[in-house]
């Protein structure tokens, strides 16, 4: 009877020559755990290793996005949005510019504050042909800049942002411009400092930015000038002159009709989305 560890070492050496038998086996169990030991370290070194080797890498929050977005096709979509809304604004505006400067100019003429040649006068508006059109521009310029300035200075506006302080902040403006031809002072020194006390007002009342300030001063000092070129060149005059050739009261005007365009042209950026940025 064979003894207990005669039986191991005869199974230890049938196996070992087994082995010595087919080194392939050997060989092939060593490349497989090769490569076992290779796909463990390329998973744990992440897509460094396979951008390395020339494997694509797949973003796995753009592949769960799905396709379309946040690429091309929504960047070109949120553009067309914008240039839409920015249409819509343009025309708004310029709109009412051509109603307030028909009906502002309206005042000036009869009360002879403003005197055009008889041959450029409109039967209709009472007017030249060019002032609405010049001045729904000017509306539309003006309007569009005050939110864009806003947005560039990063404070938008938030002071009495709803239509109907909007509605008052006109009819505030056509009484400054009604009071200006219908009032009667001594001299137009006093009449130009009321206008500039309204008109500050006016500001005070509707806006209190600073954006809104400075644009309001420089959009004064614009059409002023503008203003000095056209009456010099004769395209039309104003009686009783007494800065330069127009009226000392005419800047606080330009002044509040600035600030006015500007906060409908605010208002009517309320829920628009912003610009693209080309990044």
């Amino acid at each position: 009877m064979p003894r207990l560890d005669d039986h191991f070492w005869s199974c230890s050496c049938a196996q070992g020559a087994r082995l010595r038998g087919h080194p392939t086996s050997c060989v092939r169990a060593g490349g497989l755990a090769a490569k076992v030991g290779e796909m463990l370290s390329s998973s744990v070194s992440g897509p460094s290793v396979l951008a390395a080797r020339g494997a694509p890498v797949t973003d796995p929050a753009r592949r769960a996005r799905g396709p379309g977005v946040g690429d091309d096709g929504g960047g070109s979509g949120h553009t067309t949005s914008w240039h839409h809304h920015l249409l819509q604004r343009s025309l708004v505006l310029f709109s009412v510019g051509v109603v307030l400067a028909l009906v502002l100019n309206l005042l000036q003429v009869q009360r002879n504050v403003t005197l055009f040649p008889e041959e450029v006068i409109a039967t209709i508006f009472s007017s030249a042909w060019w002032v609405p059109p010049c001045c729904g521009t000017a509306a539309a310029v003006v309007g569009l800049l005050y939110p864009c300035i806003d947005s560039h200075l990063g404070e938008p506006h938030k002071f009495k942002r709803e239509w109907a302080s909007v509605m008052r902040c006109v009819a505030v403006f056509v009484g400054i411009n009604h009071a200006s031809a219908k009032l009667d002072f001594a001299n137009n020194i006093q009449l130009s400092l009321t206008l500039a006390a309204l008109s500050l007002g006016l500001w005070w009342t509707f806006d209190r930015s600073r954006s809104g300030l400075g644009l309001g001063i420089t959009v004064a000092f614009l059409a002023t000038l503008i203003t000095q070129l056209l009456v010099y060149n004769g395209v039309y005059q104003y009686t009783s002159p007494d800065f330069l050739y127009i009226r000392s009261w005419l800047p606080c005007i330009f002044f509040s009709g600035g600030v006015t365009v500007g906060n409908i042209g605010r208002q009517l950026a309320m829920g628009v989305p912003e610009k693209p940025h080309s990044d």
